[in-house]
């Protein structure tokens, strides 16, 4: 079973819940990945740097975390937090919607906690490559964000 939590901390800006859950199931389960229970955590800037600091020790906001809280052969368990203020900037800067630019984000932290890396050129390919396949995916299906 999947169990997906969505939490959201941001006053002016909405997030589809349904959707969320359905996105996470749904790259999960393209992953083999049958048995979790994982968190979406959408904040803002401050709390994103103030998480930086803590366990990155960066003074910056960045644009999604992810903590692998727990994984056995029977269950992953893990937490992804969403800088929806960074989305926003990135979805200009790529010229991308908004809604495609949290939907990656997404993506890329569940990607995270399921195994992928993105700490050398090759494994950044891998995984934008990866993004970019569920990205065209989830357009396909109308799954909405």
């Amino acid at each position: 079973m999947i169990s997906v939590g969505v939490f959201h901390s941001h006053k002016k800006i909405k997030i589809h819940v349904a959707g969320t859950r359905c996105l996470v199931r749904y790259v999960l389960k393209n992953e083999m990945r049958h048995n979790a229970e994982i968190n979406i955590i959408f904040i803002n800037d401050s709390m994103m740097i103030e998480m930086n600091r803590k366990y990155l020790h960066h003074d910056y906001p960045t644009d999604v975390l992810c903590f692998l809280l727990n994984e056995t052969k029977n269950l992953l368990d893990g937490e992804v937090y969403i800088n929806i203020d960074q989305a926003r900037r990135q979805a200009l800067e790529y010229l991308a919607t908004y809604r495609e630019e949290y939907a990656r984000l997404i993506i890329h932290g569940v990607l995270h906690l399921v195994g992928y890396e993105d700490a050398t050129k090759k494994e950044r390919k891998r995984m934008t490559a990866l993004e970019n396949n569920y990205i065209s995916k989830i357009r396909a299906k109308n799954i909405l964000l």
